[in-house]
């Protein structure tokens, strides 16, 4: 164990584990929402992370970016963050629908047992990654330098990047968003209607599979921003990118308490900066196993998660 490391580190794991955090947390959405509604664990969802993944790479490919570019100027480079998100948001929330249309609704019709939606899932998440694996010739694939990592505030040995700010800011935004859509608006009242009593809301004229559809695409276009972040920061993809990222997502979700929507956020930002930690003193081996260690003790001393309110329960 390395003690006087993390020490003399503290402040740039601190910042790197925020920014590595916003985008795990926009990631866990997708887990809360349709565990929210559902009482469904959609392993799917990190397939639709590794889809949205893709997709920004092939839109930027179209202007012939790829990894050897020369890093573009303002102007351009916002053109391409705006198509970059658009096309993965795109492409995230339809495969999040298809996900739920082809695989889950049939289960859902026939009343399957919960067992049968696991193994749905699972079964979904292998398909769409190795599909995946199989086109892009399971060949790790460099992001184009769309935005130029540089420091914009330093602070003793800490160095805070243009890219950090943009990753946590922009999360937090649509965490923000996103809260005050389904606690303040018409749709949103009918997600926390079927989440608290599914049978009462088809009552007082709530669609349920409309309101199980929106749940996964709003998930999915979380997951297509945090794909695109992950991109820009981790600077390379490939067709497993994520099975681990999303065992982090779901730790992130538990350890908030799933079904939470702001529980998914501090779950995350709080997830982020303990692998960070973990990698400092241990090192950087434990960065993923630190979120296998921290979803065991969670589900032993305090399966509900920190904030462990139901999406049902939500209120604004």
């Amino acid at each position: 164990m390395n003690f006087s490391g993390l020490i003399n580190e503290f402040g740039p794991l601190t910042v790197a584990g925020l920014a590595q955090g916003a985008i795990i947390a926009l990631f866990a959405l997708g887990y809360t929402l349709v565990y929210g509604v559902l009482r469904l664990i959609n392993f799917a969802h990190s397939e639709v992370f590794l889809v949205g993944t893709y997709a920004c790479l092939i839109a930027w490919g179209w202007f012939g970016l790829d990894q050897n570019s020369a890093a573009p100027d303002l102007g351009a480079m916002l053109g391409y963050m705006a198509l970059g998100l658009v096309v993965a948001i795109v492409a995230s929330g339809l495969v999040a629908l298809l996900v739920e249309l082809v695989a889950y609704r049939p289960l859902r019709r026939r009343n399957a047992p919960p067992l049968a939606f696991l193994i749905t899932a699972i079964g979904a998440s292998l398909a769409i990654s190795e599909t995946v694996g199989v086109l892009t010739h399971r060949v790790q694939r460099g992001v184009p330098p769309i935005i130029q990592a540089k420091t914009v505030i330093t602070i003793g040995n800490t160095h805070i990047t243009n890219l950090q700010i943009l990753i946590v800011v922009l999360a937090l935004v649509m965490m923000f968003v996103l809260d005050r859509f389904i606690n303040g608006s018409r749709l949103g009242r009918g997600i926390r209607a079927v989440a608290q009593s599914p049978d009462s809301a088809a009552l007082m004229g709530v669609n349920k599979s409309r309101v199980i559809s929106l749940v996964f695409l709003l998930g999915g276009l979380m997951a297509g921003i945090a794909a695109v972040m992950y991109d820009l920061k981790i600077g390379v993809t490939k067709y497993d990118a994520g099975f681990l990222l999303g065992i982090d997502a779901f730790t992130a979700a538990v350890l908030g308490g799933i079904g939470n929507l702001r529980g998914a956020l501090v779950g995350g930002l709080l997830l982020g900066v303990l692998q960070n930690y973990a990698a400092g003193l241990f090192g950087s081996s434990w960065l993923h196993g630190a979120a296998f260690v921290l979803l065991v003790l969670i589900l032993m001393f305090r399966p509900t998660g920190l904030l462990g309110e139901s999406l049902g329960r939500a209120r604004a």
